[in-house]
């Protein structure tokens, strides 16, 4: 399956289209610490005045003040910055398991296509990076032609090895040049340690984890005797799923995603749990609920 081209439906975006997805944009104490991003000129919200300087461009002068002191003085605005959305996409082999006619990868990028179509309505800039023991980073971008051109590389994605989260943030935020958007897409079956890393090495960004399942993996439905396979490593376990099992298993799953909600929880992050059988849009507008205006 990882061979052949994924199906990326992107018909939802029609829906999407009823909504304003909400990024925290203005650089002030909440971006910045205790500095202002002042500049004359165009900009949002007034802040103040101060002396021309040579240099200055004209057009920023305020000649009401002028003829009221016959001194020069440009206003000061607090600027709106532009934030970058990066949106890391897993492409590990496990993201290939699909018990329907859709696997974890496609669910995933479907969801990923959609933050990057309501940034895009905003004219802001985003990258699609996939990654599983290492990252294939892509530079940030605006437009609907470079949307397009995502879309189309993802379709051909091959998904290989394991998901190695600690590792590849290591590596992705030495790319991240300022406060932005950080949206990670995953299964999240990863060792929690690594986990935790990856979002106290983010937390200073705005943070929104996604983690997609297949029902099966949610939920296990397997009764019986069973042939387990590790689809990132190829072990096989030939086993007998009891009803025990299937509740430790159950109790492991709740465990391990309680923990990674702690987590995001302490540092003011989001995440959410989706399957592949629920329809897209509505997954999608379950994560983007606390953002809509």
């Amino acid at each position: 399956m990882s061979d052949k081209k994924h199906t990326i439906d992107v018909d939802f975006f029609r829906q999407l289209d009823r909504f304003t997805f909400m990024v925290k944009k203005r650089m002030s104490s909440t971006y910045a610490g205790n500095r202002r991003s002042l500049h004359s000129g165009k900009g949002l919200d007034t802040v103040g005045y101060r002396e021309y300087n040579r240099g200055d461009e004209l057009k920023s002068v305020d000649w009401k003040a002028y003829a009221r002191s016959e001194k020069l003085y440009v206003r000061q605005f607090e600027e709106e910055k532009s934030l970058t959305t990066h949106i890391l996409l897993d492409a590990s082999k496990s993201m290939d398991y699909g018990s329907g006619d859709i696997s974890k990868f496609e669910y995933a990028t479907m969801l990923a296509a959609g933050f990057a179509y309501l940034v895009t309505r905003d004219n802001d800039k985003f990258a699609i990076s996939t990654f599983s023991q290492d990252v294939d980073i892509t530079k940030p971008r605006r437009g609907k032609r470079y949307l397009l051109q995502m879309i189309d590389r993802l379709e051909n994605v091959h998904l290989e090895g394991r998901t190695a989260i600690d590792q590849v943030t290591s590596q992705y935020v030495k790319a991240i040049s300022s406060r932005s958007l950080i949206i990670i897409i995953s299964d999240f079956l990863d060792d929690p340690a690594s986990i935790e890393s990856a979002i106290y090495r983010f937390a200073d960004h705005d943070l929104i984890l996604i983690q997609v399942l297949d029902r099966t993996e949610s939920m296990l439905t397997l009764h019986g005797h069973s042939k387990l396979v590790d689809v990132e490593t190829g072990v096989k376990l030939d086993t007998y799923v009891s009803e025990d099992f299937k509740s430790e298993y159950q109790k492991k799953l709740t465990e391990h995603i309680s923990r990674i909600t702690a987590v995001c929880d302490r540092v003011g992050a989001e995440f959410y749990t989706v399957t592949t059988d629920v329809p897209v849009f509505d997954a999608f507008l379950n994560t983007i609920s606390r953002r809509m205006w």
